[in-house]
């Protein structure tokens, strides 16, 4: 049979059956996001999408389809199946001409659908998370299952599939569910044995006010949301140098226990500079876009990696607020969404002004004072106030404020475009030999009268010359610096240089004189960065010559704390934004201004800033924002989401479990609850569904594996953090203290290979060895290892989700990392401290960890464990000493075995007692969440 004939039967065929399914299938409108939306998606969209338009034809928009193509006609005509190309080549006998380009052909069931949407007009659907939310009827059930309406909705979806709802959990369970939902630690004995005893109707609800009321509560959902934000303590890249941020944790932690509404929380991290006279929290709040990554290496370009992190802001943003997957944007349109690549560059816009610039003292940076300091600079603002005109004062105070807390807008090196005799040291620092200049341009001098300069030398004294537009042009400052140190030691320090009053935008040359270095081209000056300000009221005076001395002394202090935060650019400093052209920063296209896609609420009543975006992001016609919040809340304590993928709320991501109930919560969260985390939360926990059992038969099992229907209980493993944390906890060794600097708790030898700089791991002592995992130093070259072996996110982007693994190496992590020996000795000591016989003390052990009581199968096999552990000790005595952490000296090395020694019995009975404590810290049922 020939080709052409083969073709022929195999096209009439696929007609035939097109017109079987049609005449079979009886008319409907075709439902464009259930039915046609998915062909598209996974058949069209990789040849005629955002990507790639081949033959001019687009599917990514109704208007890009009904476009005429390549041909001149367009390949969709509405109500005219017949007559569209589209159509005509879906049924094409000719596999050359036939879509989907050499590809399996479409279904007739597929392509009857097609022909039935393009007769009913081609409609289109925004997809559903686009659309805003609209709150639903409450469903009402046949049942007194349930506590509030969230088991409505929970029960009407168990009906559809032919399921029934668990029943309540035990009391015990459930407190331990809770407390490790709530604030990530399990409940005391004390608090276990106070609910088990109590009968009242409100039992639950009183621990659920208890633990919505701690301390701890900020500290377990500060773990969630630092994920989000990419927290780490160092700044990435190969240098991977220490990044001084703790403050942002903090603040945080304080936010989630303040239950600061979820708006305020982004507006404050997104835009805190920008409110009117933003405080010290909501300064340190915007160090949220701080956390990206800084490189400091020698002779990279700052402007390449500021670029990096303004893109990774865009990312972050859109993915944390809107679950949008904006990143491919960044090089062509979107695939799937309707996000055109334009609108990519339009949002970037909001971030391209932030001053930051990639430096390696990373400012803009807010700077915090001992209280002595803080004492000095109080007094020097009232010395200050004294030489101010009632109607100065406050121009006057705000300078000073603003010198000794940011700084900004500071020039840095890289600003300067003509050097001679100078060069940027390690690309990072301006060096200037004798006589030699570096020029920068458009310097507004208008009111300013004071130069900050932090600047080094390297030898004798320098002398520095800043002279307007020319190389030999008027001198407006010039100073001259003794060196503090020994010759050829460099001494780096802020100076204040008098200016000269000059108005308007000037070209200014630095140009420095030290005819004492050995060679013209050895440095004899560098500096860091400058900034120039306005009069310090008083400055002009005789006595003012003490308080700059005072001034410079708190400036140039070692101890000051400096946290990275965003500011915005002036006017003068404003960036232009621009279209990148596939992706390259290099090849910039038209230029852009700050605005939301189109697909979106319109954002024209907002400012065109990141105050106007947050704002944007947090208001009642945004479509995304609460529905992705209340999903991701929802995710911690189910262990799915509505939305499984909380990343994507796209058309590629997964379809909500219970739509209705998502935009039920969502709108409840923005309108009811005023955005409280804390009474959404409530609404949860107190909710029938989430107190069930987490036991499943096998027919549950089978029909419903992930418990999407929530038929059952959530069980899943705990975090990472949760992991450690327990263990701990249950070992009495946890420390209860908060805040503060991170810790260097125990970790294996060798694990931080530090390069380029003298950082060590250097354990912390007494109580700060044993803190909660959230204060645990973060290096992301070499994040804590325990941690990601459980899954723990690196910080080095955003993660929305963690993707939970199961393999050999948490167990080895458990039964052998030495904080998790650590606490098996520590649970030893109480099960030794508790009394009574061997099989007593192992059964309290195995209670105080899982909460239970064990019954006489698993004494046995306690039992048995601690008895070949005994064993083992009275053969390998020297061994006693490494699981107990007490290294003897070579001279008192155990001599006798067995019950010669009390002292030496007592010990091999801890030894196995930590034996035994230490496997029941790693059953299933002590990592897991029932």
């Amino acid at each position: 049979m020939s080709k052409r004939r083969r073709n022929f039967l195999v096209g009439s065929i696929g007609g035939l059956a097109v017109l079987i399914f049609l005449w079979v299938r009886p008319h409907k409108e075709v439902d464009f996001n259930a039915e046609v939306r998915p062909i598209i998606n996974t058949k069209c969209i990789s040849c005629h999408g955002g990507v790639k338009e081949s033959g001019g034809f687009s599917l990514f928009s109704r208007e890009d389809a009904l476009k005429p193509t390549k041909s001149g006609k367009p390949a969709i005509i509405p109500g005219d199946p017949d007559d569209s190309e589209f159509m005509k080549r879906l049924v094409h006998a000719d596999p050359e001409e036939r879509m989907p380009y050499h590809a399996e052909p479409l279904k007739p069931e597929e392509i009857e659908i097609l022909r039935q949407w393009i007769a009913d007009g081609a409609n289109w659907q925004d997809h559903w998370a686009y659309l805003k939310p609209v709150k639903p009827e409450i469903p009402t059930i046949d049942t007194t299952w349930g506590n509030n309406v969230i088991d409505n909705f929970i029960y009407q979806k168990l009906k559809t599939v032919h399921l029934n709802p668990a029943p309540q959990a035990d009391k015990t369970t459930l407190l331990r569910r809770l407390s490790m939902d709530l604030i990530g630690l399990p409940p005391t004995e004390k608090e276990l044995t106070e609910f088990l005893a109590d009968s009242s109707v409100n039992a639950y609800q009183k621990q659920v006010d208890r633990l919505l009321a701690s301390p701890h509560f900020g500290e377990r959902w500060a773990a969630m949301w630092l994920d989000l934000a990419r927290y780490a303590d160092s700044r990435g890249y190969e240098k991977d140098q220490p990044r001084n941020i703790w403050r942002y944790r903090d603040y945080v932690i304080n936010s989630f226990n303040e239950d600061k509404p979820f708006d305020q929380f982004t507006i404050e991290q997104l835009a805190g500079d920008l409110l009117p006279n933003p405080s010290e929290s909501q300064l340190i709040a915007t160090a949220y876009h701080r956390n990206t990554t800084n490189n400091d290496e020698g002779g990279t370009d700052d402007e390449e990696f500021r670029t990096t992190s303004v893109i990774d802001r865009v990312n972050n943003t859109w993915e944390v607020w809107q679950g949008t997957t904006m990143g491919c944007v960044q090089c062509h349109s979107h695939p799937y969404d309707p996000v055109r690549h334009e609108e990519f560059y339009q949002s970037m816009a909001f971030f391209n002004n932030s001053r930051d610039e990639d430096v390696p003292d990373e400012t803009p940076v807010l700077a915090q004072y001992n209280p002595a300091d803080q004492e000095k600079i109080n007094s020097l603002k009232k010395w200050i106030g004294t030489y101010t005109s009632p109607s100065e004062k406050s121009n006057g105070l705000s300078e000073i404020d603003q010198l000794f807390s940011i700084a900004e807008p500071k020039i840095h090196p890289h600003t300067f475009d003509t050097l001679t005799n100078a060069a940027l040291m390690d690309g990072k620092f301006m060096g200037i030999g004798h006589t030699g200049f570096a020029r920068v341009k458009n310097v507004d001098l208008t009111g300013k009268r004071h130069i900050v300069l932090n600047a080094g030398f390297g030898g004798n004294d320098c002398r520095l010359e800043i002279r307007k537009d020319k190389l030999d042009g008027d001198v407006i400052a010039e100073a001259t610096f003794k060196n503090e140190k020994k010759p050829g030691a460099w001494s780096f320090r802020k100076m204040l240089i008098d200016l000269k009053p000059v108005n308007g935008k000037h070209t200014l040359y630095f140009i420095a004189y030290n005819p004492k270095t050995k060679n013209i081209q050895d440095y004899a000056a560098s500096f860091r960065w400058l900034y120039f300000m306005n009069k310090i009221p008083g400055s002009d005076h005789a006595d003012f010559a003490p308080i700059k001395d005072t001034l410079l002394a708190i400036l140039n202090r070692s101890d000051i704390d400096y946290t990275p935060v965003m500011q915005e650019n002036p006017a003068n400093f404003k960036r232009k934004s621009f279209v990148f052209e596939r992706g390259n920063w290099l090849t910039k296209g038209k230029e852009v201004q700050p605005i939301t896609p189109k697909f979106l609420s319109s954002f024209a009543s907002y400012s065109s800033d990141r105050l106007g975006l947050a704002k944007w992001l947090v208001s009642k016609d945004n479509s995304l924002t609460a529905r992705v919040t209340v999903n991701r809340f929802w995710e911690q304590l189910f262990g799915t989401g509505i939305v499984e993928t909380l990343e994507d709320f796209g058309s590629q991501g997964a379809k909500p479990s219970h739509p209705e109930l998502l935009d039920y919560l969502a709108i409840s969260f923005q309108t009811d609850f005023h955005w409280s985390v804390k009474k959404l939360l409530q609404q949860i926990v107190m909710s029938a569904a989430y107190q069930q059992s987490s036991v499943a038969s096998k027919l549950l099992i089978s029909k419903d594996p992930a418990n999407r229907y929530l038929a059952r209980g959530p069980r899943v493993r705990l975090s990472a953090e949760q992991v450690r944390d327990q263990a701990l906890a249950v070992s009495g060794l946890l420390s209860k203290k908060m805040y503060g600097k991170s810790v260097m708790p125990p970790q294996p030898d060798g694990v931080w290979q530090v390069v380029y700089s003298g950082d060590q791991w250097k354990t912390s002592d007494g109580e700060d060895a044993v803190r909660r995992a959230l204060y645990t130093f973060w290096r992301r070259s070499s994040p804590y290892p325990s941690l990601m072996t459980f899954d723990a996110a690196g910080r080095e982007v955003c993660v929305s989700r963690r993707i939970r693994t199961n393999t050999p190496l948490q167990a080895l992590v458990t039964l052998n990392d030495t904080v998790f020996i650590s606490a098996a000795r520590g649970l030893a000591s109480q099960m030794q401290n508790s009394g009574g016989s061997i099989s007593d003390q192992l059964l309290y052990g195995y209670k105080r960890a899982l909460l239970k009581n064990g019954n006489t199968r698993i004494a046995k096999v306690l039992l048995k464990l601690y008895q070949n552990a005994d064993l083992y000790y009275r053969k390998n005595p020297d061994e006693i000493a490494k699981i107990l952490g007490r290294v003897p000296e070579k001279k008192r090395i155990m001599q006798t075995v067995g019950m010669n020694s009390s002292v030496d019995s007592d010990q091999r009975h801890l030894a196995c007692l930590t034996i035994v404590a230490n496997a029941i810290m790693n059953l299933d049922e002590f990592i897991m969440k029932e």
